[in-house]
């Protein structure tokens, strides 16, 4: 019998693929109050369970979806789910969260955590009823796009909600930047699609009735209240639920925070021409991204007419029309949306998707590519035309498409002639659509991440530095972001250690980080906390949670080889950018790196040499005993 954790089923299924078996295994006490779940819970577990250098896409490597006792509708942020693995992409440490209603779902099945290993001989899928477990042949998912697996997979519960997670035609295809789909919403960076199809593991459904009930449901009800107040009176509730992420174009446009030509410059000067033809031509409506949602930052977009004539679906990210955008220097959105929903549809994540077709237009460029090379595809910046037809091409590992599948790194390595000079990525992950030379805390989060240059740890930097933003951090050390000006590179690198340790928590309580954009604090996180498991917890233990968990995965990336040498930005975006706005502005470029790595690294208290946690700092945050083999 499973102990009673409040907020938690206290169970979680092993799926050993290998043999077909399923088991329910209880979940460790002590464990989850040092970790609590999301990325932490599943870092423990990959550090504990993966033996160091095994192929990613073998049937060594493991997926672990995992929640967290906020894994609730009911809880602002709370529809998400955390998936954790070996990343195909980068080698090393790899997690992608995904918005949606899975996450709550899968507790309402009646499991904090699923962990598959091994690989099947055949097409699988899985489905989770109500705390059972079923392995099914999944012969006839094969070779179909998202959308429609999703749709068999649910007519199979007709008179039942349920959520799937799915891999598209990509991740079937071994794509090392495949994303795992929960309808329109992406578990996508790192390659987590291609883990799930290296296993023959098309899709896991859930459903269920299980009810999670609070330790003290008067105190959880009351900071229940006062942390939905705290979201509604925020402005920034009202600005993404009238524009979506997509609203931040302009600005980042105008403020040099906005790669395009392959990072060759930081603003292309078209943002705000872009963002009015999809305000006026392509949306539609706002969309919760899962029940209860009180920001409703998604977007309902279609193309109703022409050669990129697209259906109604969510849809039109920041990251995802930029990369399609700027990155190509494709100025026409409904192309943008069209790659955006074939993306979503065979299962790519979009920013290394755009990411490698710009990449593959520079060594157009500069001859290292050609038209026999590429199937007689003329790659020239602004050909809108074949978008459509790289995706597909990738998505298939058709001609070019092969080399292009293997992400950014590992092309260049393949076409050589010095193209590795403009193959943008950190630690093997292609870099998303903000750019570090417009303040500089951005180039350490993107320097340091542990997955690599994302999308969602870093963004903190650059609303420190240009938005002025804190999250209530000053409170646990964060200078005020007011001292500093955005060029400043000095104290930058002890400001990341903070917002890192601070900002991992929605990954660890899997929540939506934007509910912190709104004013929530890790002050109201620990209120929601203690209510709802009766801990007495507080924002000082989370942040030293946040802390132990970046550690913990720098110490999965220093297994697998990593050291300070994989810490560094590429070239091209420290340097001033070659047009746009900022072409003869010095500050516009990273100076001294290595001293804003020293800086970080004393912050943290790692060597400063080889970028490792120090034998002190592992003991002062009880890792000891957790990576012991």
């Amino acid at each position: 019998m499973s102990e009673v954790i409040k907020g938690y089923t206290a169970k979680q299924l092993r799926v050993s693929l290998s043999d077909n078996t399923i088991k329910t295994e209880p979940t460790d006490p002590k464990v989850i109050r040092k970790y609590l779940g999301g990325v932490g819970y599943g870092a423990y577990l990959l550090y504990k369970e993966l033996i160091p250098g095994i192929d990613p896409l073998g049937e060594k490597n493991k997926l672990i979806f995992a929640t967290s006792p906020l894994s609730l509708y009911k809880i602002p942020g709370g529809g998400s789910i955390t998936v954790c693995f070996k990343s195909p992409a980068t080698n090393g440490w790899g997690e992608s969260r995904c918005g949606g209603n899975f996450g709550p779902d899968l507790k309402a099945a009646g499991f904090d955590h699923i962990i598959v290993e091994g690989k099947s001989d055949k097409p699988v899928y899985l489905v989770i009823n109500d705390g059972q477990a079923e392995l099914k042949c999944a012969a006839h998912l094969v070779g179909k796009n998202v959308s429609e697996k999703t749709q068999l997979l649910k007519s199979s519960f007709p008179e039942v909600a349920s959520s799937a997670m799915c891999i598209g035609i990509a991740g079937e295809q071994l794509v090392k930047f495949a994303s795992i789909m929960s309808g329109d919403r992406a578990a996508g960076r790192c390659g987590g699609g291609a883990v799930m199809g290296s296993k023959n593991l098309q899709a896991i459904l859930v459903t269920g009735t299980n009810k999670i009930l609070p330790a003290e449901p008067s105190l959880f009800k009351d900071n229940l209240r006062n942390v939905t107040q705290v979201i509604k009176n925020n402005p920034m509730s009202t600005g993404f639920k009238e524009y979506g992420t997509i609203g931040d174009m302009p600005s980042n446009d105008e403020d040099g925070d906005w790669p395009t030509k392959n990072w060759q410059s930081n603003s292309w000067g078209k943002g705000i021409e872009i963002f009015d033809q999809f305000q006026e031509n392509n949306f539609i409506t706002f969309k919760r991204c899962y029940k209860g949602c009180p920001v409703a930052c998604g977007r309902i977009v279609n193309v109703d007419t022409g050669k990129y004539k697209t259906p109604r679906h969510e849809g039109a990210e920041y990251e995802s029309i930029s990369v399609f955008t700027a990155y190509v220097m494709n100025d026409d959105p409904d192309v943008a949306i069209h790659c955006d929903y074939l993306c979503n549809e065979y299962g790519l994540d979009t920013i290394s998707c755009g990411a490698m077709i710009a990449f593959a237009m520079e060594c157009y460029e500069k001859d290292i590519l050609d038209q026999e090379k590429t199937g007689g595809l003329e790659l020239i910046w602004g050909n809108s035309g074949l978008l459509p037809k790289l995706i597909k091409m990738i998505s298939y590992r058709d001609g070019i498409g092969d080399i292009l599948a293997d992400g950014v790194r590992i092309a260049a390595q393949k076409l050589g002639s010095g193209s590795d000079e403009f193959a943008i990525h950190v630690k093997g992950l292609e870099g998303p659509a903000h750019d570090p030379r417009s303040g500089k805390a951005l180039g350490v989060t993107y320097g340091t991440g542990n997955r690599g240059m994302c999308h969602i740890q870093p963004v903190e930097g650059m609303a420190y530095d240009r938005g002025k933003m804190d999250w209530g951090l000053q409170e646990y050390g964060l200078t005020d972001p007011e001292k500093y000006d955005r060029w400043d590179e000095k104290g930058k690198g002890k400001e990341v250690k903070i917002l890192q340790d601070g900002m991992v928590l929605p990954d660890i309580l899997s929540t939506c980080k934007f509910m912190m954009y709104a004013g929530v604090t890790l002050n109201h996180w620990a209120s929601l906390l203690t209510g709802l498991t009766g801990w007495d917890i507080t924002g000082k233990e989370l942040l030293k949670i946040g802390e132990r968990v970046v550690n913990l995965q720098r110490l999965f990336n220093m297994r697998e080889g990593f050291s300070r040498k994989d810490d560094y930005l590429p070239k091209r975006v420290m340097e001033t950018p070659q047009f746009g706005d900022y072409h003869n502005q010095p500050d516009c470029t990273i100076h001294d790196f290595d001293a804003l790595l020293d800086e970080y690294y004393n912050a943290r208290g790692w060597d400063k040499k080889s970028g490792e946690p120090t034998i002190s700092k592992i003991e002062e945050l009880g890792l000891s005993e957790d990576i012991e083999q």
